[in-house]
């Protein structure tokens, strides 16, 4: 390694002696208009850069290509400073075979940079194995150009004399190649950087970026040569050439070429655009006179009404270039489609954060959602000073979107911006889907919790209540027949107080049965047992079929009548009532109106007000008490409901409680 290192150090400093010694000769020679030529910045520039490259990585075949081509280029210099001084100096012999040397440094600098540079960039690999006929081709078509020019035959009387290399048997082939009027050169290096566009093609996002620097500057420094050969501009432009290959190798700062490429495709694009108009209504002003003089206003025109769409269409373009589906936003909101339709919240939720660091690639991303479960999902980690992305629904914050630092970049700043632009709706859908989730958990527990309790209560209940008094009532019905006969008044009194116990034991099975269910809803219906509640001071509007419904809505809304009742009553001091309950094609509605106090200025929601919400909620109703604006209080329930509803469920109902308890139906609920 120490040696290659040397070798490539020995390069670039022998280059640059050779281009300053081939300037100075030239300067003295005064055969040139320009002091500094392209083959001198070349001659300096890419060993030099070529070093680099070769101190890093010191067999990438890139680096040894410069090396190469950077040091035939230099010696250049010097061979066209000594052949000029030979033309000054009358000896065209000498100067002839300085030409000759000139011809073949100019093929092998052509053949390292020109052809095997481009194939073997940035790996040193060909892109596949199809390329090698297309390389041999190429480097084969140049040196035997360049072996042509050396073996041609000399002109006769030229003051050059004969040409020592000379083979007459290949002046013919030297004849057919001139005449094809084909510039050889040029193919050859145009099928070469053909090669760096199908590598493009296949290429993942970061081996795009080093292609893009290359093809980026190339292109560059073709437009400048063009436009404005042999100034400093030109000189720059050959630099950069191989400052991209460095930067593009070693990766420092890759993505840069993105937002270059894009915005110079973005200018140029929209400026072709205009031009074209412009070009095209001047030309049509030629043919139709009076058209032309509307060319700067029709070019204007476009260039308003197309400016944001050919934008963001070549924005579009820029960024499949170099991120193919990566970087479209159509195709990440398809990603995210699938993912949230797939699963269940919280695991689109995990899904999610994934696909938001991949398409970011920063350290981490975590989001918190407010009431979730979980409550934080975190791919990665987001360090200690996250950006925060607060993720709203439908305006209200539902969480927020942590995003770490960025981590090896593939893609700039404004990619990034765009990209969570897109994710952040998605985030905020599946934050909110799994904080309702949460929530539907988290009523399906206190459902579980409550049936436990009352289960807990019931077999307390008719353990210690029931139970005992049933044990009691045995031991008396025992007691009484030992003592019939011998003492008929002691088996009066046992059975007595048998008598009393059975009216208590009666009591309790009245009470467990009414705090399951009230015994008016069998015994009356819906619309008797409100009726019920209302009386005295209540009045009853009843609208629709009410006789089949649903067991747990009847219990709702008997419930909540009572509730809004015992308020309208009691708290709000109210002297007139209306209850109105309404059946109509899919709802149920119930609404309880007083002229009474009145909700206070402050009001907060006590445990009454809370359990009528819970009961329409579990349900899927709503709930909604209100003041009115000429005094008193409004309560308006509404269930969803169908046609034919749990017909099944009131029959089994009404039976069960019905039949073995039909003495107890004039008691009145408390």
């Amino acid at each position: 390694m120490r040696r290659l290192g040397l070798a490539a150090g020995s390069l670039a400093v022998a280059s640059a002696g050779l281009v300053a010694v081939g300037m100075s000769l030239r300067l003295q020679v005064g055969g040139s208009d320009h002091v500094m030529s392209g083959n001198d910045v070349v001659g300096v520039v890419y060993p030099a850069l070529g070093l680099v490259l070769a101190l890093r990585q010191p067999r990438l075949p890139v680096a040894w290509l410069m090396l190469a081509g950077g040091f035939a280029t230099a010696t250049l210099g010097l061979s066209q400073a000594f052949w000029e001084r030979s033309r000054v100096a009358g000896d065209l012999p000498t100067a002839s075979l300085l030409g000759d040397y000139n011809v073949l440094m100019g093929a092998l600098a052509i053949v390292s940079v020109h052809l095997l540079l481009p194939l073997l960039f940035p790996d040193g690999r060909l892109p596949a194995r199809r390329w090698r006929p297309v390389a041999a081709f190429a480097v084969g078509t140049v040196l035997f150009l360049a072996f042509l020019q050396v073996v041609r035959p000399a002109v006769p009387g030229s003051p050059a004399g004969p040409n020592p290399f000379e083979i007459a048997a290949l002046a013919p082939v030297r004849d057919w190649a001139g005449g094809l009027d084909l510039d050889w050169y040029l193919i050859a290096e145009g099928l070469c950087l053909l090669s760096l566009v199908d590598r493009f093609r296949t290429a993942d996002a970061t081996v795009r970026r080093q292609i893009g620097w290359l093809l980026y500057t190339v292109a560059v420094d073709w437009a400048v040569q063009t436009w404005m050969p042999h100034s400093v501009p030109a000189l720059l432009t050959t630099a950069a050439v191989p400052a991209a290959i460095v930067i593009a190798v070693t990766r420092y700062r890759l993505y840069g070429i993105d937002t270059l490429v894009s915005r110079t495709l973005i200018a140029a694009g929209l400026l072709g655009a205009v031009g074209a108009v412009y070009f095209v209504v001047s030309t049509l002003g030629v043919v139709a006179v009076g058209i032309g003089q509307f060319a700067g206003l029709a070019a204007a025109l476009f260039a308003g009404v197309a400016f944001q769409p050919l934008r963001r269409a070549l924005r579009r373009l820029a960024d499949l270039l170099f991120y193919g589906h990566s970087g479209d936003g159509s195709h990440l909101t398809q990603r995210l489609t699938m993912e949230v339709h797939s699963t269940e919240p919280a695991s689109a939720l995990a899904a999610v954060v994934a696909t938001a660091r991949e398409s970011l690639t920063v350290s981490g991303v975590a989001v918190e959602v407010t009431g979730g479960r979980p409550r934080r999902v975190a791919v990665g980690l987001v360090g200690p000073s996250p950006r925060e992305v607060p993720l709203v629904w439908h305006g209200a914050r539902v969480g927020r979107m942590l995003i770490g630092r960025p981590g090896q970049r593939r893609f700039p700043l404004a990619h990034d911006e765009r990209m969570i632009a897109v994710l952040t709706p998605f985030v905020a859908d599946v934050a909110h889907a799994a904080n309702m989730a949460a929530d539907l958990q988290r009523s399906r527990e206190r459902i579980l919790t409550a049936r436990e309790e009352e289960r807990r209560r019931l077999r307390r209940d008719l353990h210690d209540g029931l139970g005992q008094a049933l044990g009691d009532m045995a031991m008396s019905v025992t007691m009484a027949r030992k003592v019939l006969h011998d003492s008929p008044e002691s088996a009066e009194r046992l059975l007595v107080r048998l008598r009393a116990g059975m009216d208590r034991v009666t009591q309790e099975i009245r009470e467990l049965v009414y705090g399951l269910r009230p015994p008016a809803l069998d015994d009356l219906g819906l619309a008797g047992a409100v009726r019920l509640l209302a009386e005295p001071d209540a009045s009853l509007t009843v609208e629709g079929e009410l006789d089949v419904l649903p067991a747990a809505v009847e219990v709702a809304v008997y419930r909540i009548t009572q509730e809004a009742l015992t308020n309208a009553r009691r708290h709000a001091n109210a002297s007139s009532i209306v209850v109105t309950l309404s059946r109509s094609a899919g709802e149920l509605r119930l609404r309880v109106r007083d002229d009474g106090a009145g909700l206070p200025a402050e009001f907060r929601a006590g445990v009454g007000l809370a359990s009528m919400r819970e009961r329409a909620a579990e349900l899927g109703g709503t709930c909604a008490i209100t003041a009115e604006p000429e005094g008193g209080t409004l309560v308006e329930v509404s269930f969803p409901m169908t046609a034919d509803e749990a017909s099944d469920q009131r029959t089994i109902s009404t039976k069960s409680y019905n039949l073995p308890l039909h003495e107890m139906s004039h008691h009145r609920a408390p």
